[in-house]
């Protein structure tokens, strides 16, 4: 049938759309939604009246962002077997796999990122809002969970979406660590076919589909909010 081999044909498929696909997906997913939460309590300290505390969050927010991607994700796939060793009293590294090395690492990273983008969406709420919320008996927890943090994502989620997009573009870095990404999915289909150049255009179109599509729903979403508001 033309030469070709049916079973690796079948088998770049399963591999491309199985596992690549689904690694960059649940690893984006998952790395939004820590990151989100942990770059709301990043946002909230750096907000802090606690100098030393506004400080540190600071000073880790300035030192993700000042660093290049994939040298974090060396830095915590070397790093993380130690203190993982450390923690179960092994003596030893012990590894913990790509895919939950990358989690951790893009959590981590991303963190700093959504931190900026939420402390910009809690300055956006009215201080008067605030002074209402203390003027109910509110304290500052329920203040901020009821009355600021609610009205900052509303106002800041088109921004987090477009940092997810981001986010879902940068997993293709994890090659570096020898996970199984989409990219590194195309990139065995070009091997078994002999067509690399072919196979990495196509993972460039659909890149390019993905997220392009996604940029449009968060730009109607952007406008649907501004008439909201």
């Amino acid at each position: 049938m033309g030469g070709f081999d049916f079973d690796v044909i079948e088998r770049s498929w399963v591999y491309l759309f199985r596992e690549g696909m689904t690694f960059t997906l649940t690893l984006t997913f998952l790395a939004m939604v820590g990151g989100i939460f942990f770059g709301t309590l990043l946002a909230m300290a750096r907000l802090s009246k606690f100098r030393v505390l506004a400080a540190a969050a600071g000073g880790y927010v300035n030192l993700m962002r000042s660093l290049p991607l994939v040298l974090v994700i060396f830095w915590f796939f070397f790093l993380v077997p130690y203190i993982y060793g450390g923690i179960m009293g092994a003596g030893k590294p012990i590894p913990i796999g790509a895919f939950y090395s990358a989690l951790i690492t893009f959590t981590m990273f991303e963190a700093a990122y959504y931190c900026e983008i939420m402390r910009a969406g809690i300055q956006s709420v009215a201080r008067g809002q605030v002074w209402a919320g203390y003027a109910l008996g509110l304290n500052y927890w329920m203040t901020m969970g009821k009355i600021v943090l609610p009205q900052a994502f509303r106002n800041m989620l088109p921004v987090l979406l477009t940092q997810t997009i981001i986010l879902f573009q940068d997993t293709s870095l994890v090659y570096a660590i020898g996970a199984y990404d989409l990219l590194k999915g195309f990139e065995v289909a070009g091997k078994n076919f002999n067509r690399p150049v072919e196979t990495y255009l196509i993972a460039a179109v659909l890149y390019f589909i993905i997220c392009f599509s996604l940029s449009m729903l968060v730009r109607q979403l952007q406008k649907k909010i501004a008439i909201i508001r």
